[in-house]
């Protein structure tokens, strides 16, 4: 089974009242960065990450997951 990376960066962005350039611009990438990871298409590196869940000041875990999927 392989697994992949959800996160609640959208929900937690509507939440925070930051619109994706806000938040790219708080953790310095661009706002196409943030749109790819809230749709689960890119990856964030460990830093990238850990950048994302400070500006919602919850760990790494309350913010991503990692769950597998059924084939």
């Amino acid at each position: 089974m392989e697994k992949k990376l959800y996160n609640r960066v959208k929900e937690l962005r509507a939440r925070f009242n930051f619109t994706q350039s806000d938040l790219a611009d708080k953790v310095g990438v661009t706002r196409q960065t943030i749109a790819a990871v809230e749709k689960c298409e890119y990856i964030p590196s460990a830093y990238l990450a850990l950048l994302i869940c400070r500006e919602f000041n919850l760990p790494m875990e309350n913010v991503f997951s990692l769950e597998e999927e059924t084939l």
